[in-house]
């Protein structure tokens, strides 16, 4: 099984908020009055490019499926059950935008396959509460948009070890296909239910605090679809060991599934 410092979710203190039961989002480690140049290469997202993210109290990122279903990562989430110590915070790029709306938890649904055997790193935040004029994130429900260029963005660290940030930012990474991720992960990667991007070099990839936002490809009209969910990785950016994200179409069945169940419980 993976180990858990592989994984990019927020830093200790994010976490200690959340566990203390902040209602409101923990200040940002970068005080700066405007948006940074780089996190691992990013660049700043405009305001309403990406208007289903969500950032997560525990220091995590999430997409909205529906406007009351966050999908995020499983290995952000304790389980599955009744939840209400996560809040979500959408309607800004900004974290400290008088624009951000904050949502509470009452429910986790996390992927069964996840706690089984650490694969399919994948889980449900219900809301309680809809997201007003929530503008949603379709899921990829096949393989075809596996491969090619993919957007990344996030609120996390500029590198290892880094401040979480205050803006959102964004970047594009290249598919790697399995053969190469497994000559750099072994048998840490499954193929089967991972995904993995970045350049050869590094230099651009997400990090510790975008675990649980998505990886988007375009289809055919230039719209978004999700196929990733940010899931782990040997540092950040490192020649050699690209980013891996959970491969959305192979779980996409479960998810629907799972979505549908949470909307009529």
């Amino acid at each position: 099984m993976r180990k858990s410092t592989l994984f990019r979710a927020g830093v200790a203190v994010v976490a200690g908020a959340l566990a203390l039961g902040a209602s409101s989002l923990p200040a940002s480690a970068d005080d700066t009055d405007g948006p940074g140049v780089n996190v691992v290469g990013g660049t700043p997202a405009d305001e309403g490019e990406y208007p289903w993210m969500v950032r997560l109290s525990m220091g995590c990122g999430g997409s909205l499926l529906t406007d009351r279903i966050v999908l995020t990562a499983a290995h952000c989430v304790d389980g599955t059950g009744a939840d209400t110590s996560i809040t979500a915070y959408h309607g800004s790029v900004d974290l400290e935008s008088p624009d951000i709306v904050e949502y509470r938890s009452e429910y986790v649904h996390s992927s069964p396959q996840y706690d089984q055997d650490g694969t399919d790193d994948w889980a449900l935040i219900r809301l309680s509460a809809p997201v007003a004029d929530a503008r949603l994130l379709p899921i990829a429900e096949t393989g075809d948009h596996d491969e090619g260029e993919f957007e990344i963005m996030g609120w996390g660290a500029p590198s290892e070890g880094g401040p979480q940030q205050r803006y959102l930012l964004k970047a594009v990474v290249p598919s790697v296909d399995d053969a190469t991720c497994e000559d750099a992960y072994g048998s840490d990667l499954d193929p089967a239910t991972m995904l993995c991007a970045g350049l050869p070099e590094g230099g651009v990839d997400t990090c510790q605090g975008d675990s649980g936002g998505p990886m988007i490809a375009r289809d055919e009209s230039g719209d978004p679809v999700q196929v990733g969910v940010v899931s782990w990785g040997y540092g950040c950016a490192r020649a050699g060991y690209p980013g891996v994200y959970t491969q959305v179409s192979n779980a996409a069945a479960d998810i629907l599934a799972a979505a549908d169940q949470l909307a009529t419980a």
